[in-house]
């Protein structure tokens, strides 16, 4: 069931690109806080009546306490522009229509049909999103700033970027250069139908040194083996090798998660990397304080895939969370900080500086 309830916007609390964060009246409960994307809805304004759809916060979800707008009521109309004709979130109510990059109508469609491989080009695959931060800025930390990072935004999760508070700080301070939204996400820099032609439109068009592949915020799982959308981790590694890149996986490691399925390596790293990658990439293991914790994932790793199956190798990653601290960006995941999480943050990091150091130099 969809709870849809209506409102009026009584405070604009923030604006960004993209996205507008409200306050809106509803009758009988108050004040709410609730998105409105501005590309599917349109502009909002104070006193606008609006049509929510409530639902996420009804079930406690992690939406970060907010409501969606479906419509505004006082602004229905909308002009779609001209270019472009790729739908995504297609034959739903809230379709959006973008201009994708590979597509006829594109400036960049020639160069991407005339690229067919990544060359190489060393791609960093994760499964959360909060990875994209210590990854990003152990790319930069490693490369003094000179390799041009580009992130694509798959929709294993959230579909539009401007979601992603992350995202929006890791521009503004220059840790991120480009991004690529593909599948049915959408909002990014550049759009893509699927994740193959993303990948060669980081490198056809965004003219990324390094890429960064992960799902938007709000990775879904039910506790199963196969029932989460970071399966998708093993499935980009595999695209990766069929377009010549050079995947480098980030595995998901904890020793402060209190669910035993992932302490240690999560098990969604030994489905993603054990079963559903068909293909090899480089795992790049964090160097950590406790020797005893690094037993503890090469025991799981030696259980989850066969030895000659990806390579191991083992990297500091502190400078990435050094340079995250010298640019102001605070990142969580799980709701758990670096401090609280070092393993957890430290292999991004460490995926994202072996990643520069392999880059491609002309």
């Amino acid at each position: 069931m969809i709870r849809i309830r209506q409102g009026s916007v009584t405070q604009i609390l923030n604006k960004r690109i993209g996205l507008t964060e409200l306050l809106a009246a509803i009758p009988g409960v108050g004040d709410q806080k609730a998105y409105n994307y501005d590309g599917l809805t349109g502009p909002v304004e104070v006193g606008d009546n609006v049509i929510l759809n409530t639902t996420a916060v009804a079930k406690k979800l992690g939406t970060g306490g907010a409501h969606f707008v479906m419509a505004n009521l006082t602004r229905p109309e909308r002009d779609t522009g001209a270019a472009g004709h790729i739908m995504k979130m297609r034959y739903s109510p809230a379709q959006v229509k973008v201009l994708a990059a590979e597509e006829p109508e594109s400036p960049w469609a020639e160069s991407i049909r005339n690229t067919d491989s990544l060359a190489g080009t060393p791609v960093v695959v994760g499964e959360l999103h909060s990875v994209l931060a210590p990854a990003a800025a152990g790319i930069k930390s490693a490369s003094d700033g000179q390799a041009r990072v580009v992130y694509i935004m798959t929709d294993g999760a959230a579909l539009p970027i401007y979601l992603s508070n992350l995202v929006h700080q890791l521009k503004e301070c220059s840790l991120l250069d480009a991004t690529i939204t593909c599948g049915h996400a959408f909002g990014g820099d550049w759009e893509a139908v699927n994740v193959y032609s993303a990948l060669l439109t980081a490198v056809a068009a965004a003219k990324a040194d390094v890429i960064i592949v992960a799902m938007g915020p709000g990775i879904v799982g039910t506790a199963s083996r196969y029932g989460f959308t970071g399966v998708e981790q093993g499935e980009i590694i595999n695209a990766v090798n069929i377009l010549g890149g050079t995947p480098v996986a980030i595995p998901r490691i904890s020793f402060a998660d209190p669910r035993d399925r992932h302490r240690g390596l999560s098990h969604h790293t030994a489905t993603a990397l054990g079963k559903i990658a068909l293909t090899s990439c480089t795992v790049v293991l964090p160097d950590l304080d406790n020797p005893s914790w690094s037993q503890i994932i090469l025991k799981q790793i030696a259980q989850a895939w066969s030895p000659d199956k990806h390579t191991l190798v083992s990297q500091d990653g502190r400078s990435a969370l050094t340079e995250l601290e010298s640019k102001g960006v605070k990142v969580t995941s799980m709701g758990r900080t670096p401090q609280q999480d070092p393993a957890f943050f430290l292999a991004a990091g460490a995926a994202g500086i072996y990643a520069a150091r392999h880059r491609r130099k002309e």
